[in-house]
């Protein structure tokens, strides 16, 4: 179950190390039966406040059970610095052996880290394990015609909204908007009656374009096209970017960070939030016994298809021993198993990446009978478009530079959205093609 007493947190303080158990089975190269096995873990889960931290702390506690041969030493990173940290241990020759890393920095982490193909040491164990897990997920995590990083903690971006204030503004709550145009016209009225109307998170902690991505592929656009050539400033890129500026403009949209946005939602001020279904535990302590939470799907713009783009995190190993190599695949596969799955869903409030785990008694069946918040982007969730990553090893330099040059003064500051846009993607053109 999701805990609404445990608010979610976007960063995390460096944590201490932890060993969770001490026996050890699997065997190291040139080493006698029964030698211990050690394998490190880097984190931005681990050590979190709230329901992050102690769904992380759940799942290694259970893998710790499960295989009390290996010992795994957990590590917290703050989000926004795991590629730069995990750059600076490889140059110290002492990298993570297996790390959680957001999908908006793994084209830069497979260009610039000696990160493992996870397909090869799984060998003969892969078409069985992946069988299952969302197609479109594992392949975002492949590079050089193999998989380097499988899906772990994924969400889609959602709308949570006040059903208290929709009534109070006169909409009905049954029927929340489907369009961008709906969630405007939705907007005037909460704002109206004394409210902000709502808030599109595009800029969040983690300098993550995830949200950026679904507002630009819903309205036709892409940030990058599949050949890899930068496109964010398209016509149909910049009319999506544009839509939610107006929102801002037009007094719809409160013009301040995220975290004020979470504030003002959490306080019964805010009528809608678009943000990423990770946030769940965290608005719903906000809205408890203050007002009614409800969800619905992103938004689809112009009448194309809504085709939200997830967040979140892949693992990648970075062992070059082999038997650590083996180590970390056991870890690797209990994290994305089914029983790994509805572990991260139920403690953590991440989406199952296994399809037949809503439906199966076994494991979500119930959670979901319970827990009708997450089936509006469960819905969505084939609906996916895969993350799309810049070129390169400066690709999360590329990434930054979208949301801080360009999302930022766009939508909080006014700045023309075709001006701007077109300005940073030369930048980012240059940037990434200079290698």
């Amino acid at each position: 179950m999701i805990r609404s007493t445990r608010p979610l947190i976007a960063t995390v303080a460096f944590g201490a190390v932890l060993a969770l158990s001490s026996c050890a089975a699997t065997e190291p190269a040139e080493s006698e039966p029964g030698a211990e096995t050690t394998i490190t873990f880097s984190s931005y889960s681990y050590g979190t406040q709230g329901a992050a931290g102690e769904g992380m702390q759940t799942l290694l506690d259970a893998f710790a059970a499960e295989h009390p041969e290996i010992t795994v030493l957990p590590e917290a990173v703050p989000v926004a610095d795991a590629l730069t940290k995990t750059k600076a241990a490889v140059a110290a020759g002492s990298p993570p052996d297996v790390q959680q890393l957001g999908y908006s920095k793994m084209a830069e982490a497979f260009a610039t880290l000696p990160v493992q193909s996870i397909q090869d040491i799984a060998g003969d164990e892969w078409d069985a394990h992946v069988e299952g897990i969302a197609a479109g997920l594992v392949s975002t995590g492949a590079d050089d015609n193999t998989v380097k990083a499988l899906p772990f903690t994924v969400s889609i971006p959602t709308v949570f909204y006040n059903a208290d204030l929709f009534r109070e503004a006169g909409l009905d709550p049954e029927t929340p908007p489907t369009t961008i145009d709906e969630v405007a016209e939705a907007a005037e009225a909460i704002t109206a009656a004394g409210h902000n109307g709502v808030y599109f998170g595009l800029l969040d902690q983690g300098k993550s374009d995830y949200l950026t991505q679904s507002v630009m592929d819903s309205a036709g656009g892409k940030t990058v096209d599949d050949d890899g050539t930068v496109v964010l400033d398209s016509a149909k890129a910049v009319a999506g970017i544009q839509k939610i500026q107006d929102l801002t403009t037009e007094g719809l949209q409160p013009a301040v960070g995220i975290d004020d946005a979470v504030a003002a939602f959490s306080t019964g001020d805010l009528g809608m939030f678009v943000s990423t279904t990770a946030l769940m535990s965290n608005l719903q302590a906000g809205a408890s016994d203050k007002f009614e939470l409800r969800t619905a799907g992103f938004p689809s713009f112009d009448s194309k298809p809504a085709r939200p783009t997830h967040s979140g995190a892949g693992l990648i190993v970075l062992a070059d021993d082999e038997a650590k190599q083996k180590a970390a695949w056991e870890f690797v596969k209990f994290m994305t198993s089914e029983q790994g799955y509805t572990m991260i869903t139920e403690e953590m409030g991440y989406l199952p990446l296994r399809a037949n785990l809503a439906t199966d008694e076994k494991f979500l069946a119930g959670y979901f009978a319970e827990n009708t918040l997450l089936l509006p982007p469960l819905e969505q969730l084939e609906n996916v478009t895969p993350y799309r990553s810049f070129a390169g090893a400066k690709s999360n330099q590329a990434t930054v530079m979208l949301q801080d040059d360009a999302i930022s003064p766009i939508i909080l500051r006014g700045a023309d959205t075709q001006k701007t846009l077109s300005e940073v993607a030369d930048r980012i053109r240059e940037l990434v093609e200079s290698e």
